[in-house]
């Protein structure tokens, strides 16, 4: 016979470890508004991110409607956080796993993933809903070829915000005394936002206000949808996506308003938590607080701001905290470049926008946008103007490749590789170094999009000049 333990901070699983996750304020990054602002920091859930709670709860609902039992398997398509609280959960009640992600999850979410035995598959981004290789089209057909399979479906499921409808919203109500007067979260699934959300509208009798933290380019905040780099918040939306399907697990009734956060904010921003506040965050947020900020300007002392911090940025080292990665994209570095950047000694129009094709032209439209140019990026069709994300950038074309094709014949038909990618805020001799052994057409990267070409030889001339000063 073993011996049990009890009391405060001892559980029997780590199922039952998951919420009471602290508040904490911010003092320094608040640029002395008077509203007070919270952050409730998820990453202390044992799992590690918000989707603890909605892994629970999806699992828990799932064993006792007959959907999952012994010897099943877990099912989903996640970012990363969910598929690693799911796992975890999953092991410990003798599950297996297989989790779906896109190929721009961080390596180290991945890593989590196979650390607890998951098994993985990555499917490329950027593909709209109906193809075969869009994330929860991938898991849906696995989890119908595994017997004994349970597809989590977090967008639809509505364990999600029942998860936060129970615990996150009451949590956020009791920490602050029923003093709470704003509630931010970004919007994902969406489940985090509409669970606490009503809750705290129900428990205030309304007056609590809830706003949303979205990507600038996500569709629920009126965006068009076109890549972003902040991870696991937002609604991307390819443009050849035929129905433009939400999720069930979020109700739009719930927020009264919604706040549209760049990326360079929301990148600047970690940084700022990290350093003047000892908050590492992941990118998510970043976004949320920046979000948060906004909102806390326009209030007065008694206001009390609660924001959602859904995970940690130790998940994220390797892209919104290393320079290389913020550099080649054109975000703001770290700390200041060591000698000349890309976008000190050539000229970009930064905000004009690079020429490129659209990725649904013919090769006769093609050869007319090109005139003579070189070589020019192809970039997935969307209305509107606007440089173009570099992750919606498919591959390039040149004059010389296109000369003998067919005039009708489809552009994507004849793609070139994609061009290097070099970004404003890099350092020079980073930037040479990376394009060393390329000839040719190069795009420049500010802020994530495609803002000019230059040839590979501009760089390595800029930096022989530099050399020689």
């Amino acid at each position: 016979m073993t011996v049990g333990l009890s009391g405060a901070g001892v559980f029997d699983s780590v199922a039952e470890a998951i919420g009471n996750t602290p508040l904490v304020r911010l003092n320094r990054v608040t640029d002395g508004t008077a509203a007070a602002v919270y952050v409730k920091l998820e990453y202390v859930n044992p799992l590690g991110s918000v989707k603890d709670r909605a892994a629970r709860t999806m699992i828990e609902a799932a064993e006792a409607a007959g959907e999952l039992g012994p010897g099943g398997t877990v099912v989903e398509a996640t970012s990363g956080n969910t598929g690693i609280a799911l796992a975890a959960l999953a092991v410990a009640r003798g599950y297996r796993t297989v989790v779906v992600v896109p190929d721009k999850s961080s390596a180290e979410k991945v890593a989590l993933l196979r650390a607890y035995g998951v098994e993985v598959h990555v499917t490329p981004g950027g593909r709209p809903a109906e193809h075969p290789e869009y994330p929860r089209n991938v898991a849906a057909r696995l989890a119908g070829e595994i017997p004994g399979a349970w597809f989590a479906g977090q967008y639809d499921n509505p364990a999600n915000p029942d998860a936060h409808r129970r615990t996150t919203g009451p949590e956020v109500w009791a920490q602050t005394g029923g003093r709470v007067t704003h509630f931010v979260a970004g919007i994902g699934t969406g489940g985090t936002i509409t669970g606490a959300g009503e809750f705290l509208k129900r428990a205030s009798g309304g007056a609590v206000r809830i706003v949303g933290a979205d990507p600038e380019n996500s569709v629920y905040g009126g965006g068009d949808g076109r890549a972003w780099y902040v991870e696991s918040v937002g609604h991307y939306l390819h443009p050849e996506t035929g129905e433009d399907r939400w999720p069930l697990s979020y109700d739009p009734a719930v927020v009264d308003r919604i706040e549209r956060i760049p990326d360079v904010e929301a990148l600047v921003l970690l940084r700022r938590l990290a350093r003047e506040e000892g908050l590492l965050l992941g990118g998510s947020s970043g976004t949320a607080i920046a979000a948060a900020l906004r909102v806390a300007r326009s209030l007065g002392p008694r206001d009390v701001v609660v924001v959602l911090a859904p995970d940690s940025g130790r998940s994220y080292l390797s892209k919104y905290f290393d320079d290389e990665w913020l550099g080649r994209l054109g975000f703001p570095l770290s700390r200041a470049a060591d000698g000349p950047t890309v976008g000190e000694l050539v000229i970009v129009p930064v905000g004009g926008g690079a020429r490129a094709v659209p990725s649904r032209a013919t090769v006769g439209q093609a050869r007319l946008l090109l005139g003579v140019s070189p070589a020019l990026p192809v970039r997935l069709q969307r209305n509107g103007s606007g440089a173009p994300p570099v992750a919606e950038i498919l591959g390039s074309v040149t004059a010389a490749t296109l000369a003998g094709a067919p005039a009708t014949d489809p552009v994507t038909a004849h793609l070139g590789p994609p061009l290097p990618v070099v970004g404003t805020t890099q350092p020079l001799d980073a930037a040479a170094e990376r394009i060393s052994g390329h000839a040719g057409p190069v795009l420049v990267a500010h802020e994530g999009c495609a803002v000019a070409l230059i040839d590979a030889t501009d760089v390595a001339a800029a930096r022989k000049a530099v050399a020689a000063r």
